[in-house]
């Protein structure tokens, strides 16, 4: 890394900001634009984008001015994890239901922590998965299953 990078924590998170920021402008440019008062499909990607890629900016900038930790191991597998608890989500939903899928995704993601504990975790998952059961389905009536087919529901 070179020696004017002194932060190069910031000065990554800035690259992924620019380059995604940047990339919606640039997929932006595909749709017709508008104006402020009557906006196109193209106005709220290509302004958000070009905001997130001047915060990118900002902390490039900053990264050369403020003294940081190096970037740490990349940890591939709790990545994997997650990752495997959000696909298994999007599955569970349709079949076990909104709590069961809950569930899941909580205990996964948790069990990719390694300040993970079992107990802590299952309480977790069991009053987020009520939380979300009361708020989604009984108080906003969306159509989705607490407990789908497979388990009965």
């Amino acid at each position: 890394m070179p020696t004017f990078i002194r932060h190069p924590k910031d000065f990554w998170a800035g690259i992924i900001f620019i380059f995604f920021g940047l990339a919606a402008v640039i997929i932006g440019q595909d749709y017709q634009m508008g104006t402020a008062g009557r906006m196109g499909p193209a106005y709220f990607p290509t302004i958000l984008g070009g905001m997130l890629a001047l915060i990118g900016v900002a902390c490039v900038v900053r990264a050369m001015m403020r003294p940081g930790d190096a970037i740490g191991a990349f940890h591939l597998k709790n990545l994997l994890i997650i990752l495997l608890a959000v696909a298994l989500f999007g599955v569970l939903m349709r079949g076990a239901g909104l709590a069961p899928a809950i569930v899941v995704l909580v205990m996964l993601s948790a069990w990719a922590s390694p300040q993970f504990k079992l107990l802590p975790s299952v309480l977790i998952a069991v009053g987020l998965a009520t939380f979300s059961a009361l708020l989604f389905v009984k108080l906003l009536g969306l159509p989705m299953p607490v407990f789908g087919p497979w388990l009965g529901g």
